[in-house]
């Protein structure tokens, strides 16, 4: 059976209950092709399960069994769960925390075990993805695939233009390179930055700002992988679409 979880856009998400499926409900689900198509496939033996060929119509799979098409091997998103979180302060990025404070984790209702993509402050806001599928979480956080993530910030005197430069072109503090990024002043409160960066050290920029004699007071992520927080107040969450899910996977070539 199957049950069906709205998500705020309006869209049915199908979570299946049970760990077995139809061999051609799940290559349709996979986005292969057609349920009808899915079954020529099955029919004319370019199907296999756990490395056999499988011709039988209605054969019944488990979510775990290695199913390949062509030789290829097909993975049911729907198996995994993404959640966009517009984390709050005082959150931790983790799935418990030893001090009893409260994560991010805390803030999701789900059944799966779910962890955040990336790592954001305790009182850093914004947009936070949180996954179960390692594989996409893991090639959204590498260097290679220049992930774009935008933060608003915070800082506790006005930027000098002199010093955006500097930052823009990219900088090295104490042995490690910063990459070049986009960085705009607000000159009605040159106090106000935004800054787009590919890549994701730690504490990235708090140290940058630091390294030219900045606080930062505030600091929002405002979009991540193309995700933004928009409609979810802080503190709330949803799950993606499916046509977001698709565009986080073709962003780090998994489509």
């Amino acid at each position: 059976m199957l049950k069906k979880m709205v998500t705020k856009e309006g869209e049915n998400l199908q979570t299946y209950s049970k760990s077995r499926i139809r061999l051609n409900r799940l290559i349709a689900e996979a986005g292969i092709t057609s349920r009808r198509k899915a079954d020529e496939l099955i029919k004319s033996g370019v199907v296999k399960v756990n490395g056999k060929v499988v011709t039988k119509l209605g054969t019944v799979v488990s979510l775990d069994d290695l199913v390949t098409v062509n030789g290829k091997p097909i993975k049911l998103l729907k198996r995994y769960e993404y959640i966009l979180l517009n984390k709050p302060k005082d959150t931790i990025c983790t799935l418990k925390d030893e001090k009893g404070r409260k994560t991010v984790v805390d803030l999701v209702q789900t059944k799966s075990r779910v962890y955040p993509v990336g790592r954001l402050d305790r009182n850093t806001t914004g947009v936070l993805l949180l996954t179960n599928d390692g594989e996409l979480a893991n090639r959204l956080m590498h260097p290679r695939y220049q992930i774009l993530r935008t933060y608003t910030v915070g800082l506790d005197k006005p930027l000098k233009v002199e010093h955006a430069k500097q930052i823009a072109n990219g900088v090295e503090i104490d042995g490690v390179k910063f990459q070049k990024c986009e960085l705009f002043i607000d000159f009605k409160d040159p106090k106000k930055v935004t800054i787009t960066l590919t890549e994701g050290k730690n504490r990235e920029i708090k140290r940058i700002f630091e390294h030219f004699g900045y606080e930062v007071k505030k600091l929002n992520r405002k979009m991540f992988a193309n995700l933004t927080t928009s409609g979810l107040k802080r503190g709330e969450w949803r799950h993606l679409t499916k046509k977001e899910i698709n565009m986080l996977r073709e962003l780090v070539g998994l489509l």
